[in-house]
C-alpha cells in the first residue's frame, strides 16, 4: 500500500539540496512539466530549464533547475541536476545584474562579438532565477521593472 508522501532528493555535483518526504513534485522535463504523486509509474527523464516545486502539506517550496536527470519510482524521486538553487538561496541582485548584461548584449544586433545563443541562455537563466526567487519571498521585480516588462 502506498503512503500519502513520496521521498524527494535533489542533488547537484556540488551539494545535496533537498531530502524530504513530500506530497507532490512538479519538475521541468525537456518536453514540458511533469507532475509526480506517490505511486507514479517508474520513469527516467532528462530535465530542462525551469522551476521545480514540491509540496509538504499546504506549504510549497521552489527551486530553479537547469539540466540533469530525474528518476521517478512509486515511492521516491531523485533529481540529479546540473545546476539547482533553492528559492531563498538565490542572490536577487546578482540575478538582476546577469539579466541586465544579457539584455544589453541582445539589443546590439550589429555587434559581431555577441554570442547570441550564450546571451539568450544567460537571459533565460537570470529570468528563471528571478521568478523562483520571487516565489521564495524575494522582491525580485520592483515597480519600475514590472512596468518595463509590460511595455
Amino acid at each position: 500500500m502506498l503512503g500519502q508522501t513520496i521521498a524527494l532528493e535533489v542533488v547537484t555535483p556540488e551539494r545535496h539540496l533537498v531530502r524530504e518526504q513530500v506530497n507532490e513534485v512538479q519538475m521541468p522535463g525537456l518536453q514540458g512539466y511533469l507532475g509526480i504523486l506517490p505511486g507514479h509509474a517508474p520513469l527516467i527523464t532528462e530535465l530542462g530549464m525551469g522551476e521545480l516545486s514540491y509540496k509538504k502539506g499546504a506549504q510549497a517550496f521552489h527551486l530553479s533547475v537547469i539540466g540533469g536527470y530525474a528518476e521517478v519510482l512509486a515511492d521516491r524521486v531523485i533529481v540529479l541536476a546540473d545546476v539547482a538553487e533553492l528559492a531563498e538561496g538565490i542572490d536577487v541582485e546578482r540575478a538582476r545584474a546577469a539579466r541586465d548584461r544579457a539584455e544589453r548584449r541582445l539589443v546590439r544586433p550589429e555587434d559581431p562579438e555577441v554570442d547570441w545563443a550564450r546571451a539568450s541562455l544567460a537571459l533565460q537563466r537570470a529570468l528563471l532565477r528571478l521568478q523562483v526567487a520571487t516565489k521564495g519571498g524575494a522582491a525580485a521585480v520592483g515597480p519600475e521593472e514590472h512596468h518595463r516588462a509590460l511595455a
